[in-house]
């Protein structure tokens, strides 16, 4: 009997032991758990700062290159546009001389000559219509008298004494000067008062 009370005992020992085990087992278990679960959450807020910060940096490089993009269509929106403003430039340069020749020539005839009268006044019709023209697309005439000197605009070709005119004041314009759009074509070839 008392090996039979022994085995009972030792059995329900063996039983407890497994229980214990069972438990330790389980709390183990729960124990990584909860650590796997700590690591999870530690690991998701990483990742969610990456995250963060990589959209972070998408949108940054999304706003440069919207603003390279709008910058690239203002600077080739100014090349149009200064293509279209000086597109003329080489053509009213080759125009100038043509203009020069009917001025000169309605100054040689200041004569008068009854017979040459209707060809002068086409001429400075001509002239005129020209000067119009010209006008449309942005050209302007530096002929002006009595105004200060300016060399971006006047090239002085003599200086004069006078008692009518300021000093550093343009007394006669020899050859008018053009401007394009506001470039300078041609400077205006002038007298300029001492």
């Amino acid at each position: 009997m008392k090996i039979i009370y022994m085995d009972n005992f030792m059995e329900k020992n063996k039983n407890k032991e497994k229980k214990i085990e069972k438990e330790n087992t389980k709390n183990i278990e729960n124990k990584n758990e909860k650590i796997k679960k700590i690591k999870n959450k530690k690991l998701i807020k990483k990742l969610k700062k990456k995250l963060k910060k990589k959209k972070e940096k998408i949108k940054d490089i999304q706003l440069r290159t919207q603003a390279e993009i709008e910058n690239i269509n203002r600077r080739n929106n100014q090349n149009i546009e200064k293509i279209h403003k000086f597109a003329l430039e080489k053509f009213i340069n080759e125009l100038l001389p043509v203009v020069d020749n009917l001025e000169r020539t309605l100054k040689a005839n200041k004569k008068n000559n009854k017979k040459l009268q209707p060809i002068m006044k086409g001429i400075k019709l001509t002239l005129k219509s020209l000067f119009d023209v010209m006008s449309k697309f942005g050209v302007k005439n530096i002929s002006e008298r009595n105004v200060l000197f300016n060399p971006k605009i006047h090239q002085a070709i003599i200086m004069e004494k006078s008692d009518e005119i300021e000093t550093n004041k343009i007394i006669k314009i020899m050859q008018p000067g053009y401007i394009l759009n506001g470039r300078l074509l041609r400077p205006a070839m002038v007298i300029v008062s001492k």
